[in-house]
C-alpha cells in the first residue's frame, strides 16, 4: 500500500518526518486505498504545528489560506496538497462548525473528532494503519457507523446526516442501526445547514449506486429540507396504470435512471405535484389531472430553495413539465420537439419517460418502451441528416430579416421563429436563397 503513495504527498510526508514530526495520510483517501481505489486527492495530517509545517516544507510554495484552522497548502510535483495539524474541536454551538480548535500532538485525538469510522483511519509511510475505532472492520463489512456517540457527531454538524446517506449510497454500504436511529433523532439539525452544503451532498447521493435503497429507508431526511416531498411519500395511487404508491413509484423509476444528474433529479421530482391534483371518481379510481404542471412549479421552488444553478434548475423543470406530454412518432413531430428542446434535452426527456414507465410496476407501461425507442431512432436519424432544429442552424439570421424591411424589435424574432417552424416541418428547405425569397414574399 505504501508504494502506491505518489511522489507529491510522499515528498511532503518525508520532509515532515525527517524533521521529527509524525505525518500520515488520513480520511477518505485511506479508505479508498483499502478498497483498491486510487484517490484523486491526498490529505495529510501531522503533529507539526502550522508554522513548523511551513518551515519543514520550505522552499516549496505555500498557501496560508487555512492557517487559522491548522491547514497549510503546499505545492509539490505541480499539485496542491493540504497538510493539517492534529487537532481537537471545541464545542459546536451553531451545529455547523466548531467554535474553536485546539492543536494536539496525539493522532488518536485527531481521528476521534471525525464523522464515521471508515473515515477515521490514518496511514503512515511505514505502511502501518492507525485504526483506533474499527474502521477497517466496518469497511470490510460494508457499514457506515459514527465514531463514538452518534448523537454527538450529528449535533456537531447536521450535514453529517446527509453525509451518512451519501456514503451509504455511493459506497453501497448499510448504515449501522445505532447510527440510523441517531439520524432520525437529529433531523432538526439539518435546519442549521446552509442550502449550498445540502445541495452538494444531495447531488452526490443521487448519483450513488444505492441511492434508491437509501431514499426508501430515509425519506424523512429529504422531507426535512424539501417538505413538498412529504405528501408524495404518503400518496396512495388506486389506478390501473400504477401498482405502487407515489413514493414507491418514484423510487422504482429512479432505480431505472442512468447516473446522470439532471435525469435523476427530474425523475425524483416528476410526480411531486400529484398529491394536490388527486381526485377519485365514483368507481374509486384516482386521477391526477394537471399534475405535470404543478410538479414543475414545485420542482422549481425546491431547486431554488437549495440554490441549484440556473441551468440545472431550468432543465429539470422542463423535463418535469413535459414528462407526461405525448410525442407522436412522426418525422414532423420529432423535428418539432428537437427544435423546441434541443438535442440533449430531447433525449433526456425520452429517458425520463422511459424511467416513468418502468416505475409503474411489472407489466405496466412496458408497451410504451418500444415507442420511445422508435422516437429515439427517428431523432438520431434526423440529426445524422444534418437537419435544422434551431435558430443558430437557420441559413438566415436577424440581419437578413432587418434587411428585408422588418422593423427592429420583437417582430424580428417572431419572423425567424416562423421561418424555423416552416423548415422543421419540411415546408421550406434550409436554404438561404429559399428563405430570403420567403421573406420577400411575406413582406410583399
Amino acid at each position: 500500500m505504501t508504494a502506491r503513495i505518489p511522489p507529491g504527498p510522499r515528498l511532503l510526508m518525508e520532509r515532515l518526518e525527517g524533521a521529527g514530526h509524525e505525518a500520515h495520510l488520513v480520511g477518505g483517501r485511506v479508505r479508498g486505498l483499502l478498497r483498491g481505489a486510487e484517490p484523486q486527492d491526498w490529505d495529510i495530517c501531522t503533529a507539526a504545528a502550522p508554522r513548523e509545517t511551513e518551515a519543514c516544507l520550505a522552499p516549496l510554495p505555500i498557501l496560508e489560506t487555512g492557517l487559522r484552522h491548522g491547514t497549510v497548502t503546499a505545492l509539490a510535483e505541480g499539485r496542491p496538497y493540504e497538510i493539517t495539524t492534529y487537532r481537537a474541536d471545541g464545542p459546536y454551538s451553531d451545529g455547523r462548525r466548531p467554535d474553536s480548535v485546539r492543536f494536539v500532538t496525539d493522532l488518536t485525538q485527531d481521528l476521534a473528532r471525525r464523522d464515521f469510522t471508515v473515515n477515521a483511519m490514518a496511514l503512515g509511510l511505514d505502511g502501518v494503519l492507525h485504526d483506533p475505532f474499527g474502521g477497517q472492520v466496518d469497511l470490510a463489512a460494508g457499514v457506515i457507523r459514527c465514531v463514538g456517540d452518534p448523537d454527538r457527531r450529528f449535533q456537531e454538524d447536521g450535514l453529517r446526516l446527509l453525509r451518512a446517506l451519501r456514503f451509504s449510497a455511493c459506497l453501497d454500504f448499510a448504515i449501522h442501526p445505532d447510527t440510523a436511529a441517531a439520524i432520525r433523532r437529529n433531523l432538526p439539525m439539518l435546519d442549521k445547514v446552509a442550502a449550498e452544503r445540502v445541495q452538494a451532498e444531495l447531488r452526490k447521493l443521487l448519483l450513488g449506486s444505492r441511492a434508491t435503497e437509501v431514499l426508501r429507508e430515509f425519506p424523512e431526511v429529504l422531507c426535512r429540507f424539501w417538505p413538498q416531498l412529504g405528501p408524495l411519500v404518503a400518496l396512495e395511487q388506486h389506478n390501473p396504470h400504477h401498482r405502487y404508491g407515489g413514493w414507491e413509484h418514484t423510487l422504482h423509476a429512479l432505480a431505472a435512471a442512468p447516473a446522470e444528474e439532471v435525469v435523476r433529479l427530474a425523475v425524483l421530482l416528476h410526480d411531486v405535484g400529484k398529491p394536490p391534483c388527486k381526485t377519485t371518481d365514483e368507481a374509486g379510481i384516482d386521477h391526477f389531472y394537471g399534475h405535470a404542471a404543478v410538479s414543475a412549479q414545485l420542482a422549481d421552488q425546491m431547486l431554488r430553495a437549495l440554490k441549484f444553478d440556473t441551468r440545472t434548475r431550468e432543465r429539470v423543470v422542463t423535463l418535469v413539465e413535459r414528462h407526461d406530454a405525448p410525442i407522436h412518432p412522426t418525422e414532423k413531430s420529432v423535428r418539432r420537439w428537437l427544435g423546441r428542446l434541443g438535442e440533449e434535452a430531447f433525449f433526456q426527456l425520452l429517458e425520463v419517460k422511459r424511467c416513468d414507465n418502468l416505475g409503474k410496476g411489472p407489466g405496466l407501461g412496458e408497451d410504451r418502451l418500444a415507442a420511445l425507442e422508435t422516437l429515439g431512432a427517428m431523432a438520431r436519424a434526423a440529426i445524422a441528416q444534418g437537419e435544422c432544429f434551431s435558430l443558430r442552424d437557420l441559413a438566415v439570421n436577424g440581419r437578413d430579416v432587418l434587411a428585408a424591411g422588418v422593423p427592429a424589435g420583437p417582430q424580428v424574432g417572431r419572423v425567424l421563429a416562423g421561418l424555423l417552424d416552416r423548415v422543421i416541418v419540411g415546408a421550406l428547405p434550409n436554404d438561404r436563397a429559399a428563405l430570403l425569397a420567403a421573406l420577400e414574399e411575406e413582406r410583399g
